[in-house]
């Protein structure tokens, strides 16, 4: 099991007390495959995320979710409408201790018209009935809207911090943007991720009210990589900020996309 610094351990703890326990499996019809980008698109993108819970049998998990979902996903592409996805097995906390998460799927939409058209087709509906079959530990399925810069980096290994809903959210927004945020950039060159992708989530597929609230994604290009900028002063300096808005909890982890 991979470690990382022995500093960021009491932060992250001290946040996950705060955190809500993972959501049972959710009635979602999303979505996971690996397909080439498309052109950046004009607006915010759109983004299916699928958060899967640790499976019943990670082998037999792996192997459905190889052989007959992914591939499933890939041939509703044209119908589905999706640009590009990602998918992210989750390696371990960040303070190294078991997986929160299992694994998690993107699908990135030109806009949140197109996605919500998407998730109205028969393919999208195909690939939702197919979660039954293997998600055994339950899915968590969430529409999102980017509120970053966008970049087609790429994002091999990453650092993923899902953040619960605030107590305040019009608190949390005012000092994400204006302090936290800006934080984690000028820490960039040290820290030394390639790519940072910000995400709120805008609702459950089902529309209900989303079951997390912003998800933060750092991505590098290497685990050493990774690894070396957890430990920097700067990644510190990143962690220690989130007691002061993250009031709901978060979900910190390490992932890698495969």
């Amino acid at each position: 099991m991979r470690r990382f610094p022995s500093w960021l351990v009491p932060t992250f703890l001290a946040i996950a007390a705060c955190s809500k326990p993972a959501d049972k499996a959710a009635e979602a019809p999303p979505a996971d495959t690996a397909m080439a980008a498309a052109p950046a698109p004009a607006g915010p993108q759109a983004i299916v995320t699928v958060i899967y819970n640790p499976p019943k049998s990670p082998t037999a998990f792996e192997k459905y979710y190889s052989e007959t979902h992914v591939p499933l996903v890939q041939a509703k592409q044209q119908e589905i409408g999706f640009t590009k996805a990602e998918l992210t097995k989750f390696v371990s906390t960040v303070d190294g201790k078991k997986p929160t998460f299992y694994r998690q799927a993107e699908l990135y939409f030109n806009s949140l018209d197109d996605a919500k058209k998407g998730m109205t087709t028969p393919g999208f509906k195909a690939v939702g009935d197919d979660f039954a079959k293997f998600a055994t530990g339950g899915i968590t399925g969430m529409l999102a809207l980017e509120t970053g810069d966008k970049s087609e980096a790429p994002c091999p290994v990453l650092v993923t911090v899902i953040y619960n809903t605030p107590k305040d959210t019009a608190a949390f927004e005012s000092y994400y943007s204006a302090t936290h945020v800006p934080i984690v950039g000028a820490g960039q060159s040290e820290i030394g991720f390639t790519r940072a992708d910000l995400t709120k989530f805008e609702s459950n597929l089902d529309g209900s009210a989303p079951a997390r609230y912003r998800q933060a994604e750092l991505c590098f290009n290497s685990m050493d990589e990774l690894k070396k900028g957890t430990g920097t002063a700067a990644f510190k300096k990143v962690a220690d900020d989130f007691p002061k808005f993250a009031t709901g909890g978060l979900t910190a982890l390490i992932g890698e996309q495969k």
